[in-house]
């Protein structure tokens, strides 16, 4: 499926939201998804699962997670220094503000004229990954992918030292898909089973993936790409859609 990329400026709190806008070519209606990227924002690998996802029937909005307090526009480079920044930026934003930067985004996605009424999802990888499982608790959001998500089992989002996110599972509606893989600094084995500990106890419809690679191992750069996990692991995020939003 042809593509059409883009920027757009989303309105929250009276500013401007720089995010990505990937969707496919010519009229139509399609489910929307936002995405949430890793800390360096919509970096070259962050862009391409963004068209890749849209290639297969989705509106896939992009937002900058700091746009708030980095120019429009920046992006983080995968080094030390670029670490380093990107987690400082994220230790200075309140979760409140990550929360009304997800309503912006899906208020902008509903509205979007390519997008099919009533057809929101999210998706995210790390820090988004958490981003994400956020806006799997707004009620319109029928399914959401999290990519090996940081700070759930802990409650680490932003400047709040404990953003109780694990604790509201149940007020999930849609579906979820949890991807993780088995060497995880930031989620390890035992994070990992407290996640899904609550998770089952909460009620929540969810699905849960285990892959042999490194954390990240969705991003095309670095030595931790692990092509094979990405695609299956990409394969199940398309199945969840297809049926969270079939008919």
């Amino acid at each position: 499926m042809i593509i059409e990329t883009g920027y757009v400026e989303v309105p929250v709190d009276g500013l401007r939201m720089g995010s990505l806008l990937a969707r496919p070519a010519g009229r139509g209606a399609w489910p929307g998804i936002v995405f949430y990227s890793d800390i360096f924002q919509l970096t070259g690998p962050t862009v391409r699962w963004c068209k890749r996802l849209a290639g297969h029937g989705f509106v896939v909005l992009a937002p900058e997670i700091y746009h708030r307090i980095e120019p429009a526009g920046t992006v983080l480079a995968f080094d030390d220094e670029g670490k380093a920044r990107g987690q400082a930026d994220a230790e200075s934003t309140p979760v409140a503000q990550f929360e009304a930067d997800i309503r912006a985004a899906l208020a902008f996605l509903a509205a979007h004229p390519t997008v099919a009424p009533g057809q929101l999802g999210a998706a995210g990888h790390c820090t988004g990954g958490h981003l994400a499982f956020r806006a799997a608790l707004a009620p319109q959001v029928k399914a959401t992918a999290c990519w090996y998500a940081t700070g759930l089992h802990d409650g680490k989002l932003g400047k709040d030292p404990d953003a109780g996110t694990l604790a509201r599972a149940g007020e999930v509606h849609g579906e979820l898909l949890m991807v993780f893989d088995t060497e995880d600094p930031h989620t390890p084995d035992a994070g990992r089973r407290t996640i899904k500990e609550a998770l089952e106890e909460s009620g929540a419809r969810f699905e849960w993936r285990l892959y042999e690679a490194a954390h990240a191992f969705g991003r095309d750069e670095g030595y931790r790409y692990d092509p094979e996990a990405t695609d299956a692991a990409f394969a199940e995020t398309l199945a969840l859609y297809r049926r969270a939003f079939a008919g």
